[in-house]
């Protein structure tokens, strides 16, 4: 049996896209012939501790060399001593989900030391991984990372049965992912301010303890603003629970400031639902013109009237809806990203 060493920081079950890709991908491997080991390298990356730092140098340089050794990219990238030694010994490979200088909420100092760092770290990588065409780009203009290196491996999609919809006089509006900076609900807050006339409710689903502070300042905002009636934020959920909301949508909605693919806005096409958005990093890679309305990222103004004419106008709904419903089935499956990243795994071993 072939076998992969699989590093990750902290639990696979840490409730993000980034933890949920590795998990299926890691899955998919399995059913496809690897033995993956999974190595928990802690948590407290990009910013690791100096003894966490020197535990997970030690955990990888323990790896057998002649095997593959995916590292997931929040760890990667701070790693960039631990890339530079085992550079020769072992085989490296890279996930690059997003640069860790694009996570919002970084003063400029910290955004130049992460993009650095993860640079150093690139260097020494055999081969990497990422999520979309567009962070492929990126790596190779503004990272230096060989174009030949770099293999794209989009997350994958199951087969999901269409949106029913609300159904209940008031349009459903649904954001999914981890209440931080980068995820822009403030902006998202903002917007939908100016439309309390208009019958509408928004649920929010995401890990509210990466950045305890910002998810404060976003309960904040909803109770300055009065509309706590009409926002309900649910935390990290059951997948069960989250499907179910998938399928009561009317309109998936995220105001990111960066996004390296956005497994929601996939997962909402997936469903066929419309996409009012930001055209911020990958987004407009991910989800299909004409099934969403997307915006400049922060515009807080172009981002209500979106959201005022899709709320407003059944007819633009349904034909977005429609247009998503069609692009759904050029979504790959799982099975199809987890062979393409077998290929790059096999790759490393001749």
């Amino acid at each position: 049996m072939r076998r992969v060493g699989f590093a990750v920081p902290g639990a696979l079950t840490i409730p993000t896209g980034g933890y949920a890709y590795d998990r299926r991908i890691i899955g998919e491997l399995g059913a496809l012939g690897w033995q993956v080991d999974t190595i928990n390298l802690g948590e407290g990356f990009p910013k690791p501790s100096a003894t966490l730092r020197s535990a997970a140098r030690q955990q990888l340089a323990t790896q057998p060399r002649d095997r593959p050794l995916v590292i997931d990219g929040l760890a990667f990238g701070a790693l960039p001593e631990v890339a530079i030694d085992l550079e020769a010994s072992h085989r490296l490979i890279a996930l690059v989900h997003h640069p860790l200088a694009l996570e919002a909420g970084l003063s400029p100092e910290q955004a130049d030391a992460l993009r650095a760092s993860e640079r150093r770290a690139l260097a020494g990588a055999r081969h990497v991984i990422v999520t979309s065409v567009f962070t492929a780009r990126l790596l190779a203009s503004d990272y230096d990372v060989p174009p030949e290196q770099i293999t794209v491996v989009r997350p994958g999609n199951d087969p999901v049965a269409p949106a029913r919809g609300g159904n209940n006089g008031e349009i459903s509006l649904l954001a999914v992912g981890a209440v931080v900076p980068r995820k822009g609900y403030d902006v998202l807050i903002a917007a939908l301010a100016p439309l309390r006339d208009l019958p509408w409710r928004l649920t929010i689903v995401g890990d509210r303890t990466r950045a305890p502070q910002h998810a404060a300042l976003l309960d904040a905002d909803i109770t300055r603003l009065a509309l706590g009636q009409r926002i309900a934020c649910t935390g990290a959920i059951p997948d069960e629970r989250l499907a179910s909301l998938y399928d009561t949508a009317d309109v998936f909605v995220l105001a990111s400031r960066f996004e390296g693919y956005g497994m929601a806005f996939a997962d909402a096409i997936a469903r066929g639902l419309p996409v009012i958005a930001t055209a911020a990093g990958a987004t407009s890679e991910t989800v299909p013109a004409d099934a969403s309305m997307l915006v400049a990222p922060d515009d807080v103004s172009a981002l209500s009237d979106a959201l005022r004419r899709v709320i407003t106008d059944p007819a633009v709904r349904k034909s977005l809806a429609r247009n998503a419903a069609a692009r759904a089935s050029e979504l790959p499956s799982w099975r199809q990203s987890a062979e393409l990243f077998s290929q790059v795994l096999s790759a490393a071993v001749l």
